[in-house]
Formats: C-alpha cells, sequence, structure tokens
C-alpha cells in the first residue's frame, strides 16, 4: 500500500493530477490481489490525503533534518520522506515499522543509495512526537501569526492570510477554520427529491452506518468507511454524493420567493452535475423545467449521466456561459456556480492548497464577473439568480457581486439583494446577510458561498 500511496503522490507531483482521481482506479486494481484487505485500502488512503493535508508541516520538519534546501532534493525523494513522516508523526504505526517500511519503499523505487539518505532523515525525525517538531520549526506566533498558522496547520501563508480576512475575528476561529480544513470530510449523500428519500437512504445504509444531515432534508451523512456505491439507490442514479453546503445553495435558490411565471429553470455552470441533479428533481416537483449548461464537452457529459432518469422535463447542452446561445429574459430562475480557486474545498482536495497561487485570483476575476452578468441577462425581470461559489475568498465572492451591481467593469446590473439566510431555515452562523457563508468549522460542509440577486429592470 506504501508503493500504492507513493505512486499517487508521483501523479498529483508531476501531472497536477487529483489524488481523489487517482487513487479509486488504483485500488481497484489492488482489490484483485487475493491478498487484498479492507485495512490496505484505508492505509494507502490516510498516507496519500494525510501526507498531501499535512504537506507543509512535513517540509518544514524534513528541512530541519536535511543538510540542503529542499529545492535541491529530488522530488521522489521528498515524496518519500513525506509519506514516511506522516507514518511517524500522523498514525499510530510503530517507529520501527514506519522507518523500516519507508526505507524499503526507497530502496524499490529509489534505489540503495538514496535509502541510506531516507533512512537517516527519518530516524532523525523519529527523534520527537509531532508536537514537539512543531514547536521548533513553526516561528512564535508574536512573531508572525500568519507564518506560525501557515507551518502549524500546514497551508500556505497566503492561504491563511485569506481566509482570515473572510472570516474575521481572532485566533480561535482561524485555528478552528484550518484544523477542520485538515479533517477526513464526511462522505454525504442527497436523495434526489421524487426519486428516492433520506429514510430510504438511512434505511438501506443502516442505522450504525449513517446519520441524517443536519440542515438539507435530503442529505444522509455515511459513517467513515462508509461505501456509496453500495447503495441501490446511488447506483441507479436516484440519489448521489453531494456535500451538504452544495444541496443548501440549491435549496435556497429554489425556495427564494418569486413573482409570476416560474416554469423556466437555468443551471449555467452544471457540470459536474450535483446541483442541476437536484434542481432539476426540485423542478419537476413544481411543474417547472430545467436547462443544464456546461462549457466543456466531457463535463456535459457528466451533466447528463447525473440526470439521467429525472422525472421531469430537461434539458442538457454544451455551451459557454459567457457567450450564452439563450435569449435574454429566458429564464426565472438561474444558478451560476462560477469556476473558482476552490479554496473552500480543501477537505476534499488538499492538493489545490499548494497547487494554488493568489495571483490565479487574478485570471478567474473577469469570468466570474462576465459570467454573473450574463445570469442576470438570462433571467426576466423579477427573476432570481444565485451566484455561488466554491470558495470564501473575498476577491470572489461579495467583491465580485458587488461590482456586477455597481457596473465595475461594464454596465451596472439592474438587480438588487434578496437575504439568503431564511432559505436556509436551521443553519446557524450565517452572519450579517444577505449573502452566505458556509464554513467547514461551523457548518461541517465545504465552504460554499451564496449571493441571491432578483432583477429589476
Amino acid at each position: 500500500m506504501r508503493l500504492l500511496a507513493f505512486e499517487v503522490l508521483r501523479a498529483v507531483d508531476e501531472r497536477d493530477a487529483y489524488a481523489n482521481l487517482v487513487l479509486p482506479p488504483l485500488l481497484k486494481k489492488a482489490r484483485e490481489n487475493p491478498g487484498f484487505e479492507t485495512r490496505d485500502a484505508a492505509l494507502a488512503t490516510e498516507l496519500v490525503y494525510g501526507t498531501l493535508r499535512r504537506q507543509g508541516t512535513y517540509d518544514a520538519i524534513i528541512s530541519a533534518c536535511v543538510d540542503r534546501p529542499l529545492r535541491e532534493v529530488d522530488p521522489p525523494v521528498l515524496d518519500v520522506l513525506a509519506l514516511g513522516a506522516h507514518q511517524l508523526l500522523g498514525t499510530r504505526i510503530p517507529t520501527h515499522a514506519a522507518v523500516s517500511a519507508s526505507v524499503e519503499l526507497a530502496r524499490v523505487v529509489l534505489g540503495d543509495g538514496r535509502a541510506k539518505f531516507v533512512n537517516a532523515v527519518l530516524r532523525k525525525i523519529a527523534q520527537d512526537d509531532l508536537e514537539t517538531w512543531v514547536a521548533r520549526v513553526a516561528p512564535p506566533y508574536d512573531e508572525d501569526a500568519e507564518d506560525h498558522l501557515a507551518v502549524v496547520h500546514s497551508h500556505p501563508r497566503w492561504v491563511v492570510s485569506a481566509l482570515w480576512d473572510a472570516l474575521g475575528g481572532g485566533r480561535a476561529g482561524i485555528e478552528d477554520l484550518l484544523e477542520a480544513d485538515n479533517e477526513r470530510p464526511e462522505v454525504t449523500l442527497v436523495a434526489r427529491p421524487g426519486r428516492s428519500t433520506a429514510d430510504e437512504l438511512l434505511a438501506a445504509a443502516g442505522e450504525d452506518s449513517a446519520l441524517p444531515g443536519r440542515w438539507s432534508p435530503y442529505a444522509v451523512r455515511l459513517a467513515e468507511g462508509g461505501e456509496p456505491g453500495a447503495l441501490d439507490a446511488v447506483r441507479d442514479g436516484r440519489a448521489g454524493v453531494q456535500d451538504e453546503g452544495s444541496q443548501l445553495v440549491a435549496l435556497a435558490l429554489a425556495r427564494a420567493p418569486l413573482d409570476g411565471p416560474d416554469a423556466r429553470w437555468l443551471d449555467a455552470c452544471a457540470g459536474p452535475g450535483g446541483k442541476a441533479a437536484l434542481l432539476a428533481a426540485l423542478a419537476a416537483g413544481s411543474g417547472a423545467r430545467v436547462l443544464a449548461a456546461e462549457k466543456q464537452h466531457h463535463r456535459a457529459r457528466l451533466v447528463e449521466r447525473a440526470l439521467a432518469g429525472n422525472p421531469g422535463p430537461y434539458q442538457v447542452i454544451t455551451a459557454d456561459g459567457t457567450r450564452p446561445p439563450w435569449a435574454p429574459g429566458s429564464f426565472d430562475r438561474v444558478l451560476v456556480d462560477v469556476p473558482c480557486s476552490g479554496l473552500g474545498a480543501l477537505r476534499r482536495r488538499p492538493e489545490a492548497r499548494w497547487r494554488r497561487r493568489a495571483e490565479d485570483l487574478e485570471g478567474f476575476a473577469p469570468l466570474q464577473r462576465g459570467l454573473l452578468r450574463e445570469a442576470l441577462g438570462a433571467v426576466r425581470v423579477g427573476g432570481v439568480v444565485g451566484y455561488a461559489t466554491c470558495s470564501p475568498h473575498l476577491a470572489e465572492t461579495r467583491a465580485v457581486v458587488e461590482d456586477v451591481l455597481k457596473g465595475r467593469g461594464g454596465p451596472a446590473a439592474g438587480a438588487e439583494w434578496i437575504d439568503a439566510r431564511p432559505l436556509m431555515p436551521g443553519v446557524p452562523a450565517l452572519g450579517e446577510g444577505p449573502d452566505v457563508q458556509l464554513w467547514p468549522h461551523l457548518h461541517g460542509t465545504d465552504a460554499m458561498y451564496l449571493a441571491l440577486l432578483r432583477r429589476t429592470v
């Protein structure tokens, strides 16, 4: 399993792959071996995600144990060292087993010479526990708070700064958020209305293996190790895997008060299809139809798969939301879940924190504003637009909406805010409104943002 974990880390580093896409097929192949056990899959998963989440902390510790800058250490060697550091400092694997297994892995993938280097470094790391190492390598909080938090909680400094700005408040809140980013997220299912129910999913999973969602009436949370594909409703497409925050965004848009007709809904950035599938099921229950548009053809195929079997009318097209093929004012409700930095989903994609750069936001900015402007143009007067993004970064959330409403960089939008908070009943800590920011440490969801706007002219 350590070799498998190493292969995933190399794919992440060399090909900018995502672990959640690389790991499952490797585990599926490994299950074909007669000696494979469930605990082997659990170990491989923990090694991959634990190492990626704590990479920044482990790099600081490894740096203190080598006599050269880390940039001069070959990346495959660093991957083996990080895997070893995680076993020593982040798991209950005995020290001798963690060191010997890591050195053996190094011999297989790196050769005897570099295996000796790995052995020497890991034996240094093994001399202290994680708390002691962190106290040694992290700068004091009073001297540099952001750098301290970056090392202790394994986030790039710029991400710490951006999240702190978005969250506000003092040290306790940001530490809770950063720590939540390093926890393994629950697997959350959605029972698509009219096709399945939360009660059906709970009964199928068993009372010891699942819990109801916290806020969404369609959500079910699987216990650790729960396998969504084992449930008939998931295999049949009547239910799916969807973060509860994502469900709440779709539900809020569907619940928003509307005067006049309510027959045509649009998901303007529909891939890979989770929100579109829930919206389509909700629309079917109210007699509306959904048009799901996705710019990338292969992602549009994923949307088609997610919506297949929906009881009401729908259509999936390949289309660019910034150059829409539909006529202005065609829809009553529009969702635009814009491409973003993904800083709200660092629990699920921990490698993204190391891959993104602060300057990446400059590339997203024109696209996000353009998509929102076109979404407001697509909805009729009196209709509602939901602007959503899986990021809490202020430059991707409220700043985008305010710029579009005030006409910065384009014509001013004739729209007004709708208070989204009452449309998420029972959900606490939603702030001052009218927009909503969800948080992993407060709501157990991804850090989804939602602004609801009503077109006025």
